[in-house]
């Protein structure tokens, strides 16, 4: 699709605000889901004048990961782009990576051990605190710093993420990083071995598992962290860049790294922000809103609420958005976009294959289809339930970037 909008592009003065609520879409609870229990009188208002629908992030009844979630809605097809997770965490911590380079997210752990086989008891170690994070890493990355000649590096992220680097002799052989995670996904269960699918990456998954070995040596006496689950074993992939894909200067507005990694993968500029709340987030956009003609806003507790089982809080943090709405609409884009990447139902706490609501709104946009924006709402929505992956062309569409096809 790419190709086909590169050749009816038209460039304009539009300024277009995609604002993804992490996790967004939900169960019910006694009738309404997280968001429609919410209180949100400003998107309603929206919905009510904007067009509504839902979007599968890959394809029916599959269940998405983060990164690939986020590619579709960036009109990157997740079919066809498969990118490890890995690589979107370094990015965002602002590394580099090189032909070289073997990218891997990891998340420390509780486990408790049977003679020297662990048990996993909580697969995110109680979301430690950042700072908690950086004195464990430091003492991995004081211990381990090679394994057979593939040097090792170890950086900090969020709460009870890292971001892991092998750097190899020689560049990473096409499928080289075809490499099964580690993480069970199960608490009581052990965590896994890392295999490769194939000799090129079995020689590379040799390599990690030394590392896991070391590494829960160095820390198996620490309280909750002690430890470390790997996955999304990946190298940085060639993307066309948004500029070139959209005409658009795009620019991130995100706090945690995975999702300015994402932004980063396909050239997006990443905003600082100065803190962690959506406030911050909005006051960022305010701030660059003359600079560029496309923002990304990503709001992440939406899904760490949804994963830990807490409707309540997840419902809080979608009316907290809320609030927020009309100092968005107060800049007056052309298009708003209000979305998720993906479900993240407080009733599975996990992601789900479930479609994710979505409203458009724009001066183009029919409006009057819905009463408000949530998931039954949506289902009924003039946009009908669609691909995030042709999310973009109706973006570009709404925004008046695109002249018409054929003769």
């Amino acid at each position: 699709m790419q190709e086909v909008i590169r050749k009816i592009l038209q460039p304009n003065d539009s300024k277009i605000v995609l604002c993804v609520l992490d996790g967004l879409g939900g169960l019910p609870r006694d009738g309404k889901t997280e968001l429609e229990a919410a209180s949100t009188p400003n998107l309603d208002e929206l919905a009510r004048r904007g067009a509504c629908g839902q979007h599968l992030p890959v394809a029916i009844g599959i269940t998405p990961g983060s990164g690939a979630a986020h590619l579709g809605l960036f009109g990157y097809d997740p079919l066809k782009y498969a990118i490890g997770r890995g690589v979107l965490e370094a990015l965002g911590l602002g590394l580099e990576l090189t032909p070289n380079d073997l990218a891997i997210r990891g998340n420390f752990a509780s486990v408790r051990y049977e003679g020297d086989t662990p048990y996993v008891t909580d697969r995110r170690a109680g979301r430690i605190p950042t700072q908690e994070n950086i004195r464990i890493v430091s003492r991995i990355a004081e211990k381990v710093k090679e394994i057979d000649g593939v040097k090792v590096s170890i950086t900090s992220g969020m709460e009870h993420r890292v971001a892991v680097i092998f750097t190899f002799p020689e560049p990473i052989p096409a499928g080289g990083d075809d490499i099964h995670d580690t993480d069970p996904q199960l608490e009581g269960k052990s965590p896994l071995i890392p295999r490769g699918n194939n000799p090129r990456a079995a020689r590379v998954a040799k390599v990690i598992e030394k590392f896991i070995d070391q590494a829960a040596k160095v820390i198996r006496d620490e309280e909750r962290a002690n430890y470390l689950l790997l996955r999304g074993f990946a190298v940085h992939p060639n993307l066309t860049s948004y500029k070139e894909a959209y005409g658009l200067d795009a620019a991130c507005i995100a706090t945690y790294p995975m999702y300015r990694g994402v932004a980063k993968l396909v050239g997006m500029d990443v905003l600082e922000v100065e803190d962690m709340t959506i406030k911050s987030e909005i006051e960022t956009l305010k701030r660059d809103f003359d600079k560029y003609d496309f923002f990304y806003l990503h709001v992440k507790k939406t899904d760490s609420y949804g994963e830990d089982g807490n409707f309540d809080a997840k419902a809080k943090v979608i009316e907290e958005f809320d609030s927020l709405v009309p100092e968005i609409t107060a800049l007056k884009p052309d298009v708003i976009i209000v979305t998720g990447d993906h479900s993240t139902p407080a009733a599975m706490k996990a992601h789900s294959w479930h479609p994710v609501p979505i409203l458009i709104s724009s001066k183009y946009a029919r409006g009057g289809g819905s009463e408000g924006f949530g998931e039954h709402d949506c289902s009924r929505g003039e946009l009908g339930t669609f691909r995030a992956a042709d999310l973009m062309t109706l973006i570009l569409a709404h925004s008046g970037r695109l002249q018409k096809y054929g003769a």
